[in-house]
């Protein structure tokens, strides 16, 4: 743009130009011509500058100040070209007006964009963002800024606080700490890191510096917008409008940049976030360095997670299940590290010998090990899941991070059922990770009809069924007799109280023992048919096992033994026997003696 300007107005207030003018002026012509190609602010500012060369008197506004204060800055319009000239002006009202307001300095700090060069330079930038971390940290309601979050909370059915501080009847609410998210939001990224750096300078709580990275990810990364639903709060539109948009920005930068301004403490985000985030980073094909540092994070908070979140698509078309279990099995990894897992049996047994030292990661753990059950549930009729994946997976954790395996047995059932062309071997191989001992008597009886599971693990939840069963009615026996020997001294303290007392008190107390023993009676008659009933059942299965072993099928000797469960189990049958012929007299003396 051409400016057709006189020559005097322009040398008695710019050092620049008339220096420029001085050296292309001819005696015989009054016209020159001087080029300006890299005045900061475009032709915008140069023509503010040039009327007030002229005079003219400027308004100042937070929107022309900082490309003003460049441009003249360029133009060398000091004092020494007059009293009161640009430079000191602008300056003037930076520091009285600009950097003294909440909402100047971020329209300010969006203006220094556009000559952000020459505004670093001059510290405009530095001084408006010390001024945003300055107000940030402080509470609002000690000054009375007008922040839009706070416009909105302070209006009311019956009226409004005005700011001069005048009550009209509203109640305000408590400002949030991260009432300024929507406005830093409204930055431009880099201009965004600079706040964030100098907001961990001055010592602001880290998990207020995640809620607001999170936040500005929420507003600017398209994809973490589609599976996180926004606030209506957060939908409201920033005040400072900004022609970026999230079609302009490099979306792998920028999710690049915010993981790294991520604090690294545990907990501060939500694992829903990061697995969102996540999720970006394998679309967009992100930095190895970046994956494994998300990875890092949800791995150090495992438990919070949820299956959802652990079903992670395969963006990859060289692999061919359709989850993603090798993230899950590095994140898995991660969390075992971070926890502290115990590699042999010693540290196992001082692990439970001093519960109250390490309940700490007892919980985590047990949470983490229901979740990757629900997981390799979820995964497991995967067609092309390999064994080795799947049982990596599951033998991942310590044994102890299980108090059943029920959850276990299920996935591996799952996994059976849709890889049919197991062998023999493969599926004992695959059973093992399982702990028969840990069954609920519900898993067992499934197992033990279970036609997917192998000979060899059919016949050991059959016997630890049998062993649990046992284990039952013993406890029933040991109560009744317990019950008993609490009840018998009872009666002659009734019958020596009754005679010290009245008639009727010793008839109340013999019908009391009477109903006792009644009771007592249908819970033996009760017992007696169930214990009848299981060794029917025992004589059956001594029967079925004696034929498997004349038939000498192979896998199943130890099974079969002398030394083995079974003749445990017969052993437990016959002692059984013993002892409900015991408990019959016992019954028998008692119900004469009480007639």
């Amino acid at each position: 743009m051409s400016f057709h300007l006189h020559k005097f107005p322009l040398m008695s207030r710019s050092g620049k130009l008339a220096s420029l003018i001085a050296e292309i002026a001819d005696d015989e012509d009054d016209v020159c011509t001087v080029q300006l190609p890299d005045v900061p602010g475009g032709t915008e500012a140069f023509e503010l500058a040039a009327k007030f060369c002229y005079g003219v008197k400027l308004e100042l506004t937070s929107d022309n100040v900082v490309s003003l204060r460049c441009a003249a800055e360029y133009l060398e319009m000091t004092e020494e070209f007059g009293a009161g000239n640009l430079i000191a002006k602008t300056e003037n009202y930076l520091n009285q007006v600009i950097y003294r307001s909440w909402k100047d300095s971020f329209r300010a700090l969006q203006r220094c964009e556009s000559v952000l060069p020459h505004a670093e330079e001059l510290q405009i930038v530095k001084k408006c963002i010390d001024s945003i971390v300055m107000k940030a940290c402080t509470d609002p309601r000690l000054f009375g800024w007008p922040i839009t979050d706070l416009q909105a909370s302070m209006q009311s059915p019956g009226g409004s606080i005005l700011w001069n501080g005048i009550n009209t009847g509203a109640r305000p609410r408590k400002s949030r700490s991260g009432w300024w998210y929507e406005d830093v939001a409204a930055i431009s990224l880099p201009l965004f890191e600079k706040i964030i750096a100098a907001m961990e300078v001055k010592g602001l709580r880290t998990e207020i510096i995640a809620g607001a990275v999170m936040h500005y990810a929420r507003k600017w990364l398209p994809g973490l917008n589609r599976r996180h639903d926004f606030s209506e709060n957060e939908r409201r539109s920033t005040a400072f409008p900004l022609d970026l948009t999230p079609s302009n920005v490099d979306q792998r930068v920028l999710l690049e940049t915010l993981e790294s301004l991520l604090p690294m403490q545990k907990g501060l985000t939500s694992s829903r976030l990061l697995f969102g985030l996540l999720r970006l980073a394998m679309i967009l094909n992100a930095s190895a360095e970046c994956k494994s540092s998300l990875e890092r994070r949800i791995g150090a908070q495992l438990e919070q997670a949820t299956l959802d979140d652990l079903l992670l698509p395969n963006y990859s078309y060289s692999v061919e299940t359709l989850y993603d279990i090798e993230t899950v099995q590095r994140i898995l990894d991660h969390f075992l590290i971070l926890n502290g897992r115990p590699q042999s049996p010693s540290s196992i047994q001082s692990f439970e010998e001093a519960p109250a030292m390490s309940s700490p990661s007892v919980t985590p753990l047990m949470r983490v090990a229901a979740l990757m059950d629900a997981y390799l549930a979820e995964v497991a009729p995967d067609a092309n899941l390999k064994l080795e994946k799947f049982q990596s997976l599951a033998e991942g954790l310590p044994d102890f991070s299980r108090v059943l395996d029920d959850g276990l047995y299920r996935a591996i059932d799952l996994y059976l059922k849709a890889h049919s062309w197991l062998t023999e071997l493969e599926r004992e191989r695959l059973c093992k990770i399982m702990d028969c001992h840990k069954l609920s008597l519900e898993a067992c009886t499934h197992a033990a009809q279970n036609e997917r599971l192998p000979l060899r693990v059919v016949i050991q939840v059959l016997f630890f069924e049998q062993l649990q069963l046992r284990t039952a009615i013993t406890g029933c026996f040991l109560v009744a007799d317990n019950a008993d020997v609490t009840r018998q001294p009872q009666a002659p303290v009734e019958i020596e109280g009754s005679r010290r007392g009245s008639a009727a008190l010793h008839g109340n107390g013999w019908a009391h023992v009477l109903r006792q023993n009644q009771a007592m009676k249908i819970d033996m008659d009760r017992m007696r048919a169930k214990v009848n009933e299981l060794e029917g059942e025992c004589t059956e299965m001594r029967r079925e096992i004696q034929k498997l072993g004349k038939g000498r099928i192979p896998g199943v000797p130890s099974m079969l033994s002398k030394k083995s469960g079974c003749s445990l189990a017969l052993q437990v049958c016959n002692s059984h026997k013993k002892e409900r012929n015991d408990r019959n007299a016992q019954v028998y003396y008692s119900r004469h003696s009480t007639n």
